[in-house]
């Protein structure tokens, strides 16, 4: 039997496309980035590239974001979100991207390098109509939509905090990510009473105003039961 000959088959580019989330000045943010070549030149996107012939997935999504942001993939909690292969998503070329969920505390300002010509965070709000590149407003409401869905029934919020924290600023994560205000006694017999969800270190803070309140971590819990849920 002959050997198949390559050019007989259809060329198709892999990328790698990440949300990247935080929250700063009391907003939900994502990681943009400002095209420095065509296509969308000029225009806003997700961080992101091409994947090497010589690298897998997670390295490419590492390497990218290190490369057009300066900011730690080690920093992020960093999974996959999903794949987008519509034919014309890309107008060079027949391209089919990975994208990824990242999520994490304090997470440094962003600087700008490869092809990136600018690297900012910006609420998500503010992106949504922004117009971003390629479909790269599908994938951030699907990144955002994840974040928020796993919140319900994972510790996920925890990850959006400092290593120490206090209920009033887990329930403050929530309330940002769902866009809503909850009820704060609550709340705070909810996930206090998750066994495994938070674990007392002993410490208080005056932090939140008022009286000290007590600093929790997050416990070994991998799945809420009952969830929680964004209507109360």
């Amino acid at each position: 039997m002959p050997p198949y000959d390559p050019s007989d088959y259809p060329a198709a580019a892999v990328t790698v496309d990440l949300v990247a989330l935080t929250i700063r000045d009391d907003a939900l943010c994502a990681l943009a980035v400002r095209r420095g070549e065509e296509p969308y030149v000029g225009r806003w996107a997700l961080p992101g590239g091409f994947v090497r012939a010589d690298e897998d997935l997670d390295a490419a999504a590492s390497r990218e974001l290190v490369e057009e942001t300066g900011v730690p993939a080690g920093r992020l909690h960093l999974e996959q979100l999903g794949t987008y292969g519509a034919p014309r998503r890309d107008p060079r070329m027949r391209v089919i991207t990975v994208a990824y969920l990242g999520v994490a505390p304090d997470l440094p300002l962003p600087t700008p390098g490869g092809d990136a010509a600018g690297a900012r965070w910006a609420p998500v709000g503010e992106l949504e109509q922004a117009g971003l590149a390629f479909d790269h407003a599908a994938i951030l409401a699907d990144g955002i939509e994840r974040a928020r869905a796993k919140i319900e029934y994972t510790p996920l919020a925890t990850t959006f905090c400092a290593d120490e924290f206090t209920v009033a600023e887990l329930r403050r994560v929530y309330e940002i990510m769902w866009g809503t205000t909850l009820d704060s006694r609550n709340f705070h017999r909810k996930v206090t009473g998750a066994a495994g969800f938070l674990v007392p270190v002993g410490r208080t803070t005056g932090r939140d105003g008022g009286r000290p309140a007590q600093l929790y971590r997050r416990g070994e819990l991998r799945l809420l039961h009952p969830p929680m849920m964004r209507g109360g």
